[in-house]
């Protein structure tokens, strides 16, 4: 089980004190925010992929590609890769590059985004969505995996005799998580691959994303990649804690009243009944994100938000801390106790390597 955060590098007015960020200081402080991470001993460090105000992160691979140099346990991640407006060559020539540059310490998750205006900003035509992440992603998936490639579609020019480089890190491409909140056709897709889903269920009720990881789960199965058991799957959380939970809401309270998703909507009383959102003691985070288990089944990554709505750095690194020294110890603990021995852990490349060079001797031997 994998244990991380993801940001989604908003620059919001800290409601308590009315001060504003700038975007160099927000840059920094995501920065920050990963080496904390893996000092703290967490899994997975992720990134979103945004191009409009208030968000900072439009080049994911230039802050990973900083944070691998300074790092060297922690996987890099994307929260968004918009496979729907960047060119399938160039994710695949970019997220290669940085894999070579962490030393295979990366994977990433597609998805389609949700503000409308950024499709014809990259000339593209949001009613397209969907069929622009299937197309654009099976051109990627391809480009992986052939060393020379002709293709014709709809969304872009043909290829033709096409060479993406670098090539994968030892022949094996990134993991490729598909996200989504809302649209089986995106479950579909991963499972058809048999790639990961991640549901990041943070901002609806979870008899929503039910259906949706169910749905992967089934037709993971029916592709021929496992049981539905065996199917990876990744969930969002969001947590604010203190020692005192009254102090946790306390403090939370302005931040989540004014926060730019959700504020002036559900009382934070509501949110945290209605969703992951646990805002309290170590121990009632614990008890919440062990419940996911009893919804979803066994799954492979847990992914938190802490650093949003103007929380400050000195706010969002004493949460690391929390989550370091208190919560994801006992989790780990209590996720693996009854896991099923058949159920994978998350995908890394060292394990991808593995099961590839396991594929290629058994290929080998005679019948």
């Amino acid at each position: 089980m994998q244990f991380g955060i993801f940001t989604v590098g908003d620059v919001t007015t800290d409601p308590t004190n009315g001060r504003t960020p700038t975007e160099h200081e927000r840059i920094k402080a995501m920065v920050a925010i990963a080496l904390k991470a893996e000092e703290v001993g967490l899994d997975v460090f992720a990134t979103g992929e945004h191009h409009n105000p208030p968000f900072v992160p439009s080049s994911p691979t230039t802050t990973l590609g900083h944070i691998a140099a300074r790092t060297e346990r922690i996987v890099l991640s994307t929260s968004t890769t918009l496979i729907t407006t960047n060119d399938p060559v160039k994710i695949a020539e970019d997220y290669a590059m940085l894999q070579h540059l962490a030393d295979g310490r990366v994977d990433l998750m597609m998805g389609r985004g949700n503000t409308g205006p950024v499709y014809p900003w990259f000339g593209q035509d949001i009613r397209q969505g969907i069929p622009l992440a299937i197309e654009n992603y099976a051109l990627l998936h391809k480009l992986w995996r052939e060393d020379v490639v002709d293709w014709q579609g709809r969304f872009r020019t043909p290829l033709q005799g096409f060479t993406s480089t670098p090539r994968p890190l030892d022949g094996v491409p990134p993991f490729v998580w598909h996200g989504s909140i809302r649209s089986p056709e995106i479950a579909e897709q991963a499972a058809y691959y048999g790639d990961g889903f991640f549901a990041n269920h943070i901002f609806w009720p979870k008899e929503h994303f039910q259906k949706l990881i169910n749905l992967y789960r089934e037709r993971y199965a029916h592709y021929g990649h496992g049981t539905p058991e065996q199917a990876i799957v990744g969930l969002g959380g969001q947590v604010f804690m203190r020692k005192n939970s009254q102090d946790a809401v306390r403090e939370f309270r302005p931040y989540f009243d004014n926060a730019p998703v959700y504020g002036h909507g559900p009382s934070l009383e509501e949110f945290t009944k209605e969703t992951p959102l646990t805002v309290g003691s170590p121990q009632e985070v614990i008890d919440k994100t062990l419940t996911f288990r009893e919804t979803f089944g066994d799954y492979q990554r847990q992914l938190i938000l802490v650093d949003h709505a103007g929380l400050p750095l000195k706010t969002v690194l004493e949460q690391l801390d929390l989550l370091g020294e208190e919560v994801v110890p006992v989790l780990r603990k209590e996720f693996a106790a009854g896991r099923p021995a058949d159920v994978p852990d998350a995908p890394t490349h060292a394990s991808l390597v593995a099961a590839r060079d396991t594929e290629t001797v058994t290929a080998d031997l005679p019948a």
